[in-house]
């Protein structure tokens, strides 16, 4: 998972964490020419209100994928349903992450980073499209204009035909959803284009959005096995081995959010970013308990952990894994609560349902929490 970080600060250096000029970057990601550029130091107004824009941009996924739960929960047609993580596939998860991370280091070492990057960025300009297109569906249908007409499409692709003939693909589709294609599309070009941090954001927002939204854990005792692997595998990769460093130094793609600490010198040409990894939105974000009383806890404890991860890296000027922090304030928190209410017994043994109070809160977006990815040439270790 991504860690919340004010700079480009390897493990092992005492240097503030600000950007130096050999790891500087400008507005579109591309390295600085002058090596030689003074550090940046952010103004404390910069960098309270990056650090504020973070935590808030990290809670909206949360929040409203809860919302949208709801109705994935309530839908009838189970292609709408949330994917369920069991137990099993909780227990497999970190060695997955691993697995993945590990493989794209050992891609960066044996290809060109250049090209990798290019079918990355292609892959993510896809993938962000539909995911964009998804989360602003529901707005679409609020404010599209009554009086227009709405034309219902269907894609099908089948295979054979006859009695042999099956279906592969069989989307439908109306107006609406059209117009969400299009506006979704202009972001990716920008993106694509320029690399800008607000289409990152909007992409990152999607991709998080998305996966609290479709993404279910079957009880709390899975959640809890989820978040204890990924606390290892965080802890592990960050401070065990420079496997996450090359690979966040090499990899772009918009599966983190991102605010300028030098917006307002620069506005929104701003290049200085604290950024923090959708993985550590996502994940625990899908901690999402029956009772508002949990769902309240929780919330709360997540504010409360990436909040402290904050004050610790900037206390001891040095990139934090947030999950290091998260994972015990997302866990312990309800523990405490159900042990004071005394229902400890039943908080592990009942079913996670996503049919869950509207205050309340793809696999592969959370398992990208194998990468611990950067914004251009960033590393956020």
């Amino acid at each position: 998972m991504a860690d919340v970080n004010q700079g480009s600060v390897l493990p092992g250096e005492t240097s503030p964490p600000a950007l130096d000029g050999l790891n500087a970057t400008d507005s579109n990601g591309t390295d600085a020419v002058n090596a030689t550029v003074a550090k940046f130091v952010a103004t404390p107004e910069g960098t309270a209100l990056a650090y504020g824009s973070l935590v808030f941009m990290a809670l909206l996924p949360i929040f409203f994928g809860a919302l949208r739960s709801v109705s994935c929960g309530k839908s009838k047609n189970s292609s709408d349903m949330p994917e369920t993580i069991t137990g099993r596939d909780a227990a497999r998860f970190p060695i997955i992450a691993s697995c993945t991370l590990f493989g794209l280091y050992l891609f960066f070492k044996i290809f060109s980073q250049e090209y990798i990057n290019l079918l990355l960025s292609m892959y993510f300009f896809v993938l962000g499209i539909l995911a964009l297109s998804h989360t602003m569906s529901p707005f679409m249908n609020r404010i599209f204009p009554a009086n227009i007409p709405i034309k219902q499409y269907q894609l099908l692709f089948t295979q054979g035909s006859g009695e042999t003939k099956e279906e592969m693909v069989n989307y439908e589709f109306d107006t609406k959803d059209m117009i969400c294609l299009v506006i979704s599309t202009v972001v990716g070009v920008w993106y694509i284009l320029k690399k800008h941090w607000i289409a990152n954001n909007l992409f990152g927002l999607a991709f998080a959005l998305n996966g609290v939204e479709l993404l279910h854990l079957n009880n709390i005792s899975t959640g809890c096995i989820l978040l204890g692997g990924l606390f290892v595998y965080d802890v592990f990769w960050v401070f065990g081995t420079n496997v996450m460093v090359t690979v966040a130094k090499s990899f772009e793609a918009p599966i983190k959010l991102v605010f300028p600490q030098d917006l307002l010198e620069k506005g929104l040409g701003a290049s200085q970013f604290a950024m923090l990894g959708l993985g550590d939105i996502v994940i625990p974000g899908n901690l999402k308990k029956n009772t508002r009383t949990y769902f309240h806890t929780s919330f709360l404890a997540y504010i409360f952990g990436l909040g402290l991860t904050i004050w610790v890296m900037h206390t001891f000027k040095h990139a934090q894994p947030a999950l290091l922090y998260l994972v015990p304030a997302c866990i312990g928190f309800p523990l405490v609560v159900a042990l004071l209410k005394g229902e400890l017994t039943e908080m592990f043994s009942q079913r996670v349902s996503p049919r869950i109070a509207p205050t309340e809160t793809n696999i592969f977006l959370v398992r990208r929490g194998a990468g611990r990815m950067p914004y251009g040439q960033r590393d956020m270790v």
